[in-house]
């Protein structure tokens, strides 16, 4: 009698969570069915915001120092929604703005960027291509006289306290393709850590496994590279980083197939969470050093 007292107490405590609530609990993560649009950034936390911007990237992140990231900015026809986002969020200024390489879906929107914010630093690779849009953004860049820093291996962005921002690659200076000139971006914030793979392959992850320790690589959460084709996340690599959570920005129906059934694979076989914004629509990861809490947009 006691057994069944005790399950029924259990099933109204799951039963009241899920519909009473609007929220349930899932080890240390809460999917809330808040509006995933307001802010949600509370005292002393960093806020990840995974945005549904088609088959693109852009990640803009809130700092617990009250400044903010922007790690890319998909294609041109998102740099409205995208600095709608932010303004909506209450930024008027991205004080560290990151192109992790020069395809455009990564940099389209980021000439709107530039011209709709105050602007602090900016971090590019070094290489270059001659195409309109990547052309559009320097030429807004020499317009508001701003410069470029180079976004390389060992490069620290801030180191503050318990938040430490750097760049684990491009590990090298020449690679065949853009996709292993991105910025790979390592967030540490009291004991979570978030990693940023742009489009960096498996030569990147290669080098990069070569030059830090597993150690360095562990990762709370993993932004897929290269929207999770089987060009990248190799098995070996996810193993280091051992994600529980993963993200991939990825469009629907997409005609690249992303994400592949090898990455996904790769980060199912260490019990990663994945999350794919096709599906969820833009999706928030809240850490106040400690816990994480993954709210979604959809589902």
């Amino acid at each position: 009698m006691k057994n069944k007292r005790l399950v029924s107490i259990i099933i109204a405590l799951i039963v009241f969570a899920v519909f009473g609530a609007g929220s349930y609990l899932f080890g240390d993560e809460i999917l809330d069915s808040k509006n995933i649009n307001s802010n949600l950034q509370t005292e002393n936390t960093i806020v990840v915001n995974y945005l549904d911007v088609g088959q693109g990237d852009s990640e803009f992140i809130q700092l617990p120092n009250g400044k903010c990231m922007l790690i890319d900015a998909s294609t041109s026809n998102y740099g409205t929604a995208i600095a709608n986002r932010i303004t909506a969020l209450g930024y008027t200024k991205i004080d560290y703005l990151v192109a992790t390489h020069p395809h455009a879906d990564h940099i389209g929107g980021m000439k709107q960027i530039v011209e709709s914010f105050d602007i602090g630093e900016i971090y590019m690779p070094m290489v270059s291509t001659n195409t309109q849009t990547y052309e559009n953004l320097l030429q807004a860049i020499s317009d508001k006289g701003l410069s470029i820093k180079t976004a390389k291996a060992g490069t620290v962005v801030l180191d503050e306290g318990e938040l430490r921002m750097e760049m684990l690659a491009p590990v090298n200076s020449a690679y065949n393709g853009l996709n292993n000139y991105s910025a790979v971006i390592k967030i540490k914030y009291g004991d979570t850590v978030f990693l940023f793979m742009g489009d960096a392959e498996m030569l990147s992850e290669s080098e990069i496994m070569s030059t830090y320790s597993k150690e360095d690589l562990k990762a709370d959460v993993l932004k897929v590279g290269h929207h999770g084709s089987n060009t990248a996340s190799m098995p070996e690599f996810i193993n280091a980083v051992s994600p529980k959570y993963a993200v991939i920005e990825v469009g629907e129906g997409n005609s690249y197939n992303h994400p592949h059934a090898e990455a996904l694979e790769a980060l199912d076989n260490v019990g990663a969470k994945v999350y794919r914004t096709d599906i969820k629509g833009n999706i928030s990861v809240v850490s106040d050093k400690t816990d994480l809490k993954v709210y979604k947009e959809k589902g």
